[in-house]
């Protein structure tokens, strides 16, 4: 029973830690590369969610703008697998629009101006949220299938028995999207740009590369990972628009405190170490979950300021 209990809080773990993960790497290149605070990076998470949803249900032949039209017969159920691709790309753009007319403006003044301006803009956000789709609640938008495939209902695993099967395609869906991620940073020149761009921008600019546009591009970048986290997150938990703040935001910074500013190995490390934690404290005590987050990063703090993969260079 006992080793039942773990291996399934280590499942549920691993999907928890998945969202944060993806969460955290778009924080950490944004404040990394141009040591911007963004505090509308839930609020990126939240659209996504909300736009994930709407997606969804207009391309599901059964309810959406399809049906209407009378086109029910050719196979066109695409719901989740059309989200999956619509959504980062909508949040890129919202990301390219962000760093262009909220971000940019603000490169060079005080952090407490980024911090002020971009948590108005989520507040901003919320409130649009609410207004357009009110304050209900809406249930998971669990799909049955994706491409024909089905992914839901339990899959028998070992030790576990019964297990939702859809927990475990977000993990690897994350995983997948990760790796691309990891791959674009760590192995393409761009990469290496908004790398050297983290040590010393005055340097890359000195050396001619126009760094501004891959500021643009790194934020549109996180911008579309949050959104994509968004989309995640609402095919399993209960959606509201308090979501940005109470599920994205301060978990993404608790991430990063924990993997470095900067680091996309931290971040991934980072979310699937509090995910792993707060699946644990779930089980064993869960009105006391939050709190250990935050002892968790207060520890890291204490003991090393820079994150577990940061440098003191990226900190500063």
């Amino acid at each position: 029973m006992v080793l039942e209990t773990a291996v399934e809080v280590v499942l549920n773990g691993l999907q928890q830690g998945a969202i944060f993960a993806l969460l955290g790497i778009g924080l950490t290149i944004i404040l990394g590369t141009m040591k911007f605070l963004n505090l509308a990076h839930g609020a990126l998470y939240l659209i996504g969610g909300y736009a994930g949803m709407y997606v969804i249900r207009e391309t599901t032949l059964s309810t959406g703008y399809l049906e209407s039209i009378g086109v029910t017969t050719v196979g066109l159920g695409l719901g989740f697998a059309a989200a999956m691709v619509l959504v980062p790309i909508f949040g890129f753009v919202v990301g390219l629009l962000m760093e262009r007319y909220v971000a940019e403006p603000f490169y060079d003044r005080p952090e407490t101006d980024q911090l002020l301006v971009t948590f108005g803009l989520a507040l901003i956000v919320q409130e649009v949220v609410k207004f357009l789709m009110g304050g209900s609640t809406f249930q998971p938008a669990t799909p049955e299938q994706v491409l024909g495939i089905s992914v839901g209902g339990p899959i028998e695993l070992p030790i576990v028995g019964n297990y939702p099967q859809w927990r475990l395609y977000i993990v690897l869906i994350a995983l997948v999207v990760i790796g691309l991620t990891y791959l674009v940073i760590e192995k393409t020149d761009f990469g290496l740009v908004v790398q050297a761009g983290t040590q010393d921008s005055e340097m890359v600019r000195l050396l001619g590369i126009k760094i501004n546009r891959s500021y643009s591009l790194v934020f549109a970048m996180g911008a579309a990972l949050a959104a994509f986290a968004g989309l995640i997150g609402v095919s399993f938990q209960t959606v509201s628009p308090q979501i940005g703040t109470e599920q994205a935001l301060i978990p993404a910074f608790l991430v990063l405190v924990v993997g470095g500013a900067g680091s996309v190995v931290g971040a991934i490390f980072g979310g699937f170490v509090l995910g792993i934690t707060i699946a644990a404290m779930t089980v064993l005590a869960s009105q006391w979950a939050q709190i250990v987050l935050y002892a968790v990063a207060a520890g890291v703090l204490l003991f090393r300021p820079e994150g577990l993969f940061g440098s003191a260079e990226v900190g500063e």
